[in-house]
């Protein structure tokens, strides 16, 4: 495997990053995870859009300009004779010394890996997942923005190993509010007399790219879409619900907490949505 490190390809064996840089040190730094899909770079240009935002927002300067960022994620696929895949793009404060200071960080490290994912057994995709609430509380947005998409991880691993304690593979986080937040690697929604709803990046969601793809396929569907505090309550009695994610995609759930959710089964909105979606990741994007 080939991967893209500080403006050169090197064997993954050789992929190396200083013990001293803040991203291994800190966590501080930000990424971007990205599907392939039949040689389509599915949309690379919001995805890069919203890394830029995260730099912005904890003042790191990308080294490489969009389109820069463009070729060199799409060479790195090239350079693996990819057509599909998974991509994961990531850009840390750099190589500094051992304090938290990130301006004696001589500059950002930056670094491409294309290859594969598989999030969820396939079965799950037909039959839907049985998750649950995790004990562990999303960070609020006063103390981290969920906007950012920051290499700070510690809290949804946490939510992640308290699900797979209770025997799901995925979780609810819910804010100290008690309204649902996001789950640990995903987006929600649910669906109920034929309106989606889902948490809003003010409670605690990061502002997913599938996220936001399926407001667009909901517009086209017609279905509406809204942005309200949800809570546990609100899932238990939805007729369905699914989550998204670039690892995950559209992903039916049929029970929360023990309680089935609708008719237990993956129902026909999460398949509209899901059909729909399928159909969408072969041409929003950008071809290699």
């Amino acid at each position: 495997m080939q991967i893209y490190l500080d403006g050169q390809f090197v064997d993954s064996a050789e992929a190396k990053v200083s013990v001293f840089d803040h991203g291994l040190l800190y966590g501080d730094g930000v990424f971007e995870g990205i599907r392939l899909y039949d040689g389509n770079v599915f949309r690379l240009v919001e995805h890069l859009e919203r890394l830029e935002y995260s730099a912005k927002a904890i003042l790191l300067t990308l080294p490489l300009t969009r389109q820069e960022l463009i070729d060199a994620t799409c060479e790195t696929c090239r350079r693996n004779k990819l057509r599909d895949g998974y991509i994961r793009l990531v850009v840390t404060r750099g190589v500094g010394d051992l304090g938290l200071a990130p301006w004696l960080c001589a500059k950002p490290t930056l670094f491409i890996i294309a290859g594969t994912i598989q999030l969820y057994p396939p079965e799950h995709y037909e039959k839907g997942l049985r998750i649950v609430t995790v004990p562990t509380r999303r960070i609020g947005p006063a103390a981290l923005p969920p906007a950012i998409k920051s290499l700070n991880y510690l809290n949804n691993i946490l939510g992640k190993i308290e699900a797979r304690q209770a025997g799901a593979l995925e979780g609810i986080m819910l804010n100290e509010q008690g309204y649902i937040a996001e789950c640990t690697a995903d987006n929600l929604f649910i669906a109920h007399r034929g309106v989606l709803h889902t948490p809003a990046g003010s409670q605690g969601a990061l502002l997913g790219i599938t996220r936001d793809t399926v407001f667009a396929l909901a517009a086209e569907l017609d279905l509406p879409v809204r942005e309200t505090n949800l809570t546990r309550y609100d899932v238990w009695c939805a007729d369905e619900c699914f989550l998204t994610g670039s690892g995950a995609e559209v992903i039916p759930v049929v029970a929360l907490d023990g309680r089935e959710i609708g008719s237990g089964q993956p129902g026909p909105v999460t398949q509209r949505i899901r059909a729909a979606f399928r159909q969408r990741v072969t041409t929003d994007g950008v071809r290699l």
